[in-house]
């Protein structure tokens, strides 16, 4: 088995930060479902204004509101209007990895997705 990428929504921007929260990672609906992530599914937070890295879990926001808010000890690791990265992965059989193409969602500044 291999963990191959799945999915990514790329360059979106954090619209909130709450560190007094349990934790994860509150995305809009229509973003999660655009890129096959489930509420709960584990993700990669990948910041590209720090270069910090962090993983935490996906729960769903507003349908087609735009938010991507950083929850608990994950706010700190980002700044509203941060660019970040979501990425999933999955585990598939060795000989299926090679044919895996991911899923890319890419959005425009307001977090909605590109035509």
């Amino acid at each position: 088995m291999r963990t191959m990428l799945k999915s990514k929504i790329h360059c979106c921007r954090v619209t909130e930060a709450n560190l007094f929260y349990e934790g994860s990672i509150t995305v809009d609906s229509a973003l999660l479902a655009a890129a096959d992530i489930l509420p709960g599914e584990k993700v990669e937070v990948l910041n590209l204004n720090t270069g910090m890295r962090l993983e935490t879990y996906a729960i769903a926001g507003k349908k087609n509101s735009g938010v991507i808010c950083l929850n608990g000890p994950a706010a700190r690791g980002a700044c509203v209007q941060d660019e970040v990265i979501i990425l999933s992965y999955f585990l598939v059989a060795d000989e299926v990895a090679k044919s895996v193409k991911a899923k890319v969602v890419k959005v425009n500044e307001r977090n909605r997705i590109k035509n």
